[in-house]
């Protein structure tokens, strides 16, 4: 199959259509976008749909680009994520991008479950307690990271020396990483594409590269997860994550 061929079927596994010809207002722009993304990008590499429509939707909740969400979250649907697969995907955003972002990709994520007669909410997915949140948040995070966060922001002044490096747990490791409906490997993957999409936040991207190849990431489906989501953040992303990451991606490959 050519990529206009690859386009087509691709497009009707998502989203049960055909991709524009000569539709529309742009149809020119869309034929570029539609035969980029799902006939090239969508074929290169190892990651299955679901997968890749998880990294989909996790971009699109950092970039707040709503309408797409909505389509790619029944997309997500359509090639067989459950609903608490999605879910975890959006929340586990909140840590990297805040709270009302969050919400507004879970009020558009809702309003496609409701269209598609999914009963909400959701079953819960927490695995932690009050009183053991902290020792699983920390056996967590100490197995992928170690402890040098605690040590590192030591400086801070007062009560902040201990109270920052313990939201850190408390929040990304306790709170969400330990829920139900994604496995560890599937989180770090997520979440080197949550810091890539964000911009600026290259060191986190190297950090968390290293947590992904320790959670059984292989460094193909790390780049393979970073190139599939450059046509919804944009290259230079992709190239300064890429970049971070080189040294650990090369070391691991030899």
């Amino acid at each position: 199959m050519d990529r206009v061929e690859r386009c087509e079927k691709k497009f009707a596994e998502l989203f049960g259509g055909k991709p524009t010809v000569n539709e529309g207002s742009d149809p020119g722009f869309m034929r570029i976008l539609q035969r980029f993304i799902f006939g090239e990008v969508s074929y290169t590499g190892s990651l299955d749909d679901k997968m890749r429509e998880l990294i989909t939707v996790t971009v699109l909740v950092v970039n707040q680009t709503l309408p797409q969400l909505k389509a790619h979250v029944g997309a997500s649907l359509n090639v067989g994520c459950t609903p608490e697969e999605i879910r975890e995907a959006v929340y586990q955003c909140a840590p990297f991008v805040g709270f009302p972002k969050t919400l507004n990709a879970i009020a558009a994520m809702n309003e496609v479950f409701s269209e598609r007669g999914i009963s909400l909410p959701l079953p819960d997915a927490a695995t932690v307690t009050e009183e053991d949140r902290v020792k699983k948040g920390l056996a967590l995070q100490e197995a992928l990271y170690g402890t040098e966060i605690k040590d590192r922001y030591a400086w801070l002044p007062g009560e902040f020396a201990e109270a920052v490096p313990r939201w850190l747990t408390e929040l990304c490791f306790s709170d969400f990483m330990t829920r139900k409906g994604l496995d560890g490997k599937t989180r770090e993957l997520l979440t080197v594409v949550i810091l890539a999409a964000m911009g600026g936040a290259e060191v986190q991207v190297r950090s968390h590269v290293e947590g992904a190849l320790k959670a059984g990431n292989t460094a193909e489906e790390i780049v393979c997860a970073l190139a599939h989501a450059m046509p919804y953040m944009g290259v230079p992303r992709l190239f300064n994550a890429l970049n971070r990451a080189k040294e650990i991606l090369d070391r691991r490959q030899q």
